[in-house]
């Protein structure tokens, strides 16, 4: 039985997560257990604790405040830093890229302690390239903990890290935003700047993930930032530029017991036009009426969806080799403005498999009509795989 099972409460017993979240949860408790041996505590006190105790759920809509929030918000148990993209070379190469810095709180307001090592989260970072000519997807994970520096985040001026791996703000403390991470003959430094202000996703910012409340999260997005900076691989060093997109969410408790996982998707269209709509799947194949997502117009104005706002055909699947079969093609009906989409990886094979296993790639925007490129974007799957395997799919 996972952690998260065995920290459950009855009190709060619709507090759930996706094997997705799972992993990483249980991932960032291992990576606690020797903080909690070095300051003479027990893994075993965490993971008796109720899930939340403690911290903040997100229950209403609040006042968003930038670049503040841009930072940590450690009253609430879990959060994410999360950015991908698409990139082009001079010789017409093209890459995707994702990188996420997760936060997990160990437990609510721990007193200072006198170990260097007695940090409040444990964290966890993923990062992604994906080369397009040469049809290879890479993937690294990282886990560290808040103590002596390893690993943190800041408000001001705004930095998130894991080692060296690191999003920074500019000196003046807000945009562009500096990236880069490096492992194995890989390293990708980018400059991030947003060409749209940040979208407040659901009600307000407010993004309910279930019908149980408190099931949510605080989740903005920039949903279109220009990427502009340097890929080195193995012998090369490539000039890149492109479009880069940013989610941020921060949350205790989001899935319901009844709920498998999700269906993101993260669209950048030619015409300056945003979308980004998540798919919420119940265990059953059926939809949870929480789905929801947001159509940006280019001058920045949102429109939120609901459920039946768009459409979603999977017209083809892909077996991981390490098992579990995830959608790999589909048709994207946006009825408010009657646009018909088709959607297609740039590679089959984008599964992060490391402590937790997602799909999580580059894909080609298509007019379902005429099959013009009509802009490129980036889907996230969950829930379609069981648990980690020891190789990743390097």
């Amino acid at each position: 039985m996972d952690p998260i099972e065995i920290s459950r409460s009855k009190e709060h017993s619709v507090l759930h997560y996706s094997p997705w979240l799972t992993g990483i949860f249980l991932a960032l408790s291992l990576a606690a257990y020797g903080q909690q041996e070095q300051t003479g505590e027990g893994a075993s006190a965490t993971l008796r604790e109720p899930d939340h105790a403690g911290f903040e759920r997100a229950f209403a809509p609040r006042q968003f405040e930038f670049p503040a929030d841009h930072g940590p918000h450690p009253d609430f148990r879990d959060e994410w830093w999360y950015v991908t993209g698409n990139l082009d070379g001079p010789q017409k190469q093209r890459f995707g890229f994702q990188i996420t810095f997760f936060r997990h709180g160990l437990k609510h307001g721990i007193p200072n302690r006198p170990s260097r090592w007695a940090g409040q989260d444990a964290n966890m970072a993923h990062f992604a390239l994906t080369d397009v000519d040469s049809q290879k997807y890479t993937s690294f994970q990282r886990i560290s903990r808040s103590a002596i520096g390893l690993a943190g985040e800041q408000a001001k001026p705004f930095k998130v890290w894991l080692d060296d791996w690191r999003i920074e703000a500019a000196p003046g403390g807000d945009f562009p935003w500096h990236f880069r991470a490096s492992q194995d003959g890989i390293e990708l430094d980018l400059e991030l700047d947003p060409r749209k202000p940040p979208v407040l996703n659901g009600d307000q910012g407010l993004s309910q993930k279930s019908s149980e409340p408190g099931n949510a999260s605080y989740y903005y997005s920039i949903t279109r930032m220009t990427a502009k900076g340097q890929l080195k691989l193995p012998g090369q060093q490539i000039p890149v530029n492109g479009l880069a997109w940013l989610d941020r969410e921060w949350s205790t408790s989001m899935l319901a017991e009844y709920q498998a996982g999700w269906d993101w998707f993260s669209l950048q269209f030619d015409d300056g036009t945003d979308l980004m709509f998540f798919r919420l799947r119940h265990k059953d194949g059926k939809d949870d009426p929480a789905s929801s997502g947001a159509l940006v117009a280019p001058d920045g104005q949102s429109t939120r969806l609901f459920r039946d706002a768009v459409a979603i055909e999977t017209l083809d699947y892909w077996e991981s080799p390490a098992g579990g079969r995830y959608p790999a093609s589909w048709r994207f009906t946006i009825k408010p403005t009657g646009r018909i989409l088709a959607i297609r990886p740039v590679l089959a094979d984008q599964e992060f498999r490391h402590d937790a296993r997602y799909w999580e790639g580059a894909v080609d925007v298509l007019d379902a009509k005429t099959g013009k490129a009509v802009g490129r974007g980036y889907v996230e799957l969950t829930g379609y795989a069981p648990g980690k395997v020891e190789k990743s799919g390097d």
